[in-house]
């Protein structure tokens, strides 16, 4: 049962306790949800959410773990375009939650992480609990990662923090926060008003606008260049921006690759110049490459050999390279998620939202009539509609081919769904899904993880349906087994708080990606291959994702093995995620022989 408004709760009024000041700062700035798992140093912050603030903006999102939880909001921010809150406790959930974080890190997603800790007077302080779970200072566990942390020393500290904690948050490049409430402040009574800031005068500024000087060059770069290419990773962030990349495509009649992989929705799979498919091809061929919000700029336009780990440029020597993004103002010097240090002409520093619109209007400006262009331009054509062909035959090839390949289970799923209002929340079947399936919108793929941290799949996918759970659209998750055994008990949140996302589970039974590596390193050794997958395999006994989706209250049908009962059990469960709005599963038995990304 689900407590919307708790008997007795007050949902306004004058504050009486530190932690009914923390409500009152969450629900000025708008946030709606707060996840958290159950915690004994902000005790009083969960009591002034159910009973101060009557569990409404924001209402408590009940999970089993604080990564859960994280991942929760997470994956609502990506699916709302705004934050909601995680509440993690102490020492305990904060490491908890660590790797949750560090995926929002790597993400660039904007998190409102609030800590509590045992109180800092060591007199008030109950013996052994309190001092275990007491920090100096706590965000210290975590400011590698996050773009600021805090800990209000008083009660009149504690807007000001919380605020510009959103506020930095929000700020491109976006990311995590962590703000650390006393408990013994939490707990403390009011004595004297403590006013609250202006929520509207402390918002986010704009994103940073690029060089004119700098724009200028890079339009004239493209306008003249005879094979340009465009690669965009994280540009879909803001999807305003995607119509104005399929502008500038088709103004210089230039193909587009996706990273869609590991960032975001860039550009339409449908649209005759995504060549996301032949990225190798059309970068071999460039002499102009424009790179747009490009996590791993070296790694993107490079050429891996997976066995020894070593890459070469794809781009030819002579090409030259336009960077714009805002790498370069999200560095640590702990993690190494800036990637390798990469060639570039002309580097760029703006929001991608900003400089688009302006690169547009001046390439708009430069470019003259180029006929051998407009010819380079029907072979790309061709290319992209060969691509799509070629996907649609491979997934008619394998059609019956038992266990269900992941082309197949790509095409069934779209058939289930294609008449749908549908957001990808999470997976793409080593890319079947966009293979397949119809791209039109930025908000229909939210993405990867941001740090490849197990564990991410469940809770973010919860976190999107939640930002849809009133909106009527159906939140499909292409989720692999191995992830879900990391977070499982997300499947009760789900259920829970009735959220309309169905899971398919693409159950290869194995920890495949380590199966490809373990098989790399027998071939390179001259060892037996047959022992990759030794310590990988998730069999003897396989694992009853149905059962325990059942067991968490979910819906739920498998293992599927046969195709044949594939589509119908898929449709089943887009009734039950679609019309009835609460969650479901399909356990799908797919080849380990075509799943797996190495990474």
């Amino acid at each position: 049962m689900v407590i919307e408004a708790p008997r007795g709760g007050s949902t306004g009024g004058r504050p009486l306790y530190g932690s009914d000041l923390v409500v009152d700062v969450l629900r000025a700035l708008g946030v709606e949800y707060a996840a958290l798992n159950p915690g004994a140093t902000f005790r009083g912050l969960h009591d002034s959410l159910v009973n101060y603030g009557g569990n409404r903006r924001p209402q408590i999102i009940q999970c089993c773990h604080e990564e859960i939880a994280v991942a929760v909001a997470h994956g609502y921010a990506k699916a709302a375009g705004r934050p909601m809150a995680a509440i993690v406790h102490d020492v305990v959930g904060l490491q908890h939650a660590s790797m949750a974080i560090f995926n929002a890190w790597c993400d660039r997603v904007p998190l409102l992480v609030l800590g509590g800790t045992g109180p800092m007077a060591a007199e008030q302080r109950r013996p052994w609990i309190d001092w275990i779970h007491t920090a100096l200072v706590q965000g210290q566990a975590v400011r590698d990662y996050v773009k600021w942390d805090d800990q209000p020393a008083s009660l009149a500290a504690i807007p000001e923090a919380i605020v510009r904690g959103y506020r930095i948050a929000t700020t491109e490049p976006c990311g995590p926060v962590y703000v650390c409430l006393d408990a013994a402040l939490q707990e403390a009574p009011l004595t004297e008003d403590v006013p609250l800031p202006d929520v509207a005068r402390h918002r986010p500024p704009t994103g940073p606008q690029a060089d004119s000087g700098a724009l200028e060059e890079a339009a004239r770069l493209l306008a003249g260049a005879q094979r340009p290419v465009i690669v965009a990773e994280f540009l879909g962030r803001h999807p305003q921006t995607v119509p104005v990349l399929v502008e500038l495509a088709e103004a210089l009649d230039a193909p587009v690759v996706d990273l869609y992989a590991y960032g975001r929705f860039n550009f339409p799979n449908t649209h005759p110049l995504d060549l996301t498919d032949a990225r190798l091809e059309v970068l071999e061929d460039a002499d102009v490459v424009l790179a747009l919000d490009v996590a791993d700029l070296w790694g993107r336009l490079a050429r891996t050999d997976r066995a020894t780990r070593r890459a070469a440029s794809a781009v030819p020597a002579t090409a030259r390279i336009v960077d714009i993004s805002l790498r370069d103002l999200a560095i640590r010097s702990w993690a190494m998620d800036y990637q390798r240090l990469a060639p570039i002409d002309l580097p760029i520093i703006a929001d991608t939202s900003a400089a688009l619109p302006a690169l547009l209007e001046l390439v708009r400006r430069s470019l003259r009539p180029d006929g051998a262009r407009r010819q380079r331009r029907a072979h790309l054509e061709a290319v992209h509609h060969a691509a799509r062909r070629a996907a649609r035959a491979e997934a008619e090839r394998v059609r019956a081919a038992v266990p269900i390949a992941p082309a197949r289970l790509a095409a069934e799923v779209w058939d289930a769904i294609k008449g749908e209002d549908w957001v990808l929340v999470y997976g793409t079947l080593d890319g079947w899904a966009r293979r397949l399936w119809d791209w039109a919108a930025a908000d229909q793929y939210l993405g990867y993880s941001g740090g490849a941290g197990l564990g991410y799949g469940p809770g973010a996918s919860v976190g999107a349906a939640l930002a849809h759970r009133d909106t009527g659209r159906l939140c499909v998750a292409l989720q692999p087994d191995g992830d879900l055994l990391y977070a499982p008990s997300a499947l009760w949140t789900a259920a829970h708080h009735r959220l309309p996302v169905a899971f398919v589970l693409c159950n290869n039974r194995s920890y495949y990606n380590d199966e490809v590596h373990q098989e790399l390193v027998a071939r390179a050794r001259g060892r037996p291959v047959e022992n990759s997958v030794v310590g990988i395999r998730l069999e003897e006994p396989a694992v009853d994702f149905a059962g325990l989706a059942r067991a968490l209250g979910v819906h739920s049908e498998g293992p599927v093995v046969e195709p044949a009962a594939l589509g119908p059990a898929l449709r089943r469960a887009v009734r039950v995620a679609g019309e009835e709005r609460a969650p479901a599963l399909v356990d799908v038995v797919i080849d380990t022989a075509h799943r797996g990304v190495l990474r």
